[in-house]
């Protein structure tokens, strides 16, 4: 059943593809309404996962932060479908960097960086758009699918400006391999930590909840020497988004055990704070909360 899954999928992004701009969103509109409204994909969730990391906000505001929430997933849905035939003129009109100036010493240096984010606002276009606007080696770490052949297209298709995706299982591996080559490792941070793993992470109080964060970034800086750059993506409108840089450390080795992840940690909260609508709620990031 792998290869009829793979070619509807296909055809829904060949579709999707060739839409006006304006239907895209009007179709975003009636993904949100079937997503709240008719399923209520997660509602519970949502609604407690906000109300646990906000339990002083009105219930009335709970509910506008709900809404608004569904109206980005349903954004960032339709976006990455989009991803998979959107053009260079419009990615790079879309989706741009600020300040890329921040990159300058690396980049003269010819020196590896971690680009480090969080799944808020839209993520996925990160991966298209790093290797059209900075001049490093781009690796995005990915969480393979489970079709092979689907798995295959979204490879072809996030690579096709020069960005290389490898599989989050081969995370160590790539770092020995890429690490000279003046490359910019991409990673999400903020992904749900196993339970069997959780002994092993930092954990860090975090929108109102003590919470295990994945060590790896950490680990990869401390144990390569790379600094850290954090990508804040902000969207202006609907489909346009600017992305401003910061770098957390330029040197990892001086910091303490954990004070990375724990200024990561305070950076995305921080992000986080400003617009919560735009944080992916529908995740349960909270089931090992301390």
């Amino acid at each position: 059943m792998q290869m009829p899954a793979a070619i509807l999928f296909i055809l829904s992004v060949l579709l999707v593809g060739i839409l006006p701009v304006p239907v895209l969103y009007g179709l975003s509109g009636i993904v949100k309404i079937f997503a709240f409204r008719v399923i209520g994909y997660r509602k519970v969730m949502v609604r407690n996962n906000l109300t646990s990391s906000f339990p002083e906000m009105a219930k009335d505001e709970i509910n506008r932060l709900t809404r608004l929430y569904y109206k980005n997933l349903a954004d960032i849905l339709i976006e990455g479908i989009w991803a998979f035939t959107i053009s260079k003129k419009q990615l790079l009109r879309r989706y741009r960097i600020l300040n890329p100036e921040v990159l300058t010493p690396f980049s003269g240096s010819g020196q590896s960086i971690i680009g480090v984010t969080g799944h808020y606002n839209n993520w996925e276009w990160g991966s298209l758009s790093a290797s059209l606007q900075t001049d490093f080696n781009i690796i995005a770490f990915y969480k393979p699918m489970s079709n092979r052949y689907i798995d295959k297209f979204a490879r072809w298709s996030r690579s096709r400006f020069g960005t290389t995706l490898v599989s989050i299982m081969e995370t160590s591996s790539s770092f020995e391999k890429w690490k000279d080559m003046k490359t910019m490792f991409l990673m999400a941070a903020d992904q749900g930590m196993p339970k069997k793993f959780s002994e092993r992470a930092y954990w860090i109080r975090f929108l109102n909840h003590g919470i295990p964060f994945l060590h790896g970034m950490e680990k990869h800086a401390r144990l390569h020497n790379l600094p850290v750059i954090y990508i804040d993506v902000q969207r202006e409108k609907r489909g346009w988004y600017t992305l401003e840089l910061s770098v957390l450390t330029a040197h990892p080795l001086d910091l303490e055990n954990g004070q990375l992840t724990e200024m990561y940690a305070r950076k995305l909260e921080s992000v986080i704070l400003k617009k919560p609508e735009n944080w992916l709620w529908s995740h349960n990031r909270f089931k090992l909360s301390r």
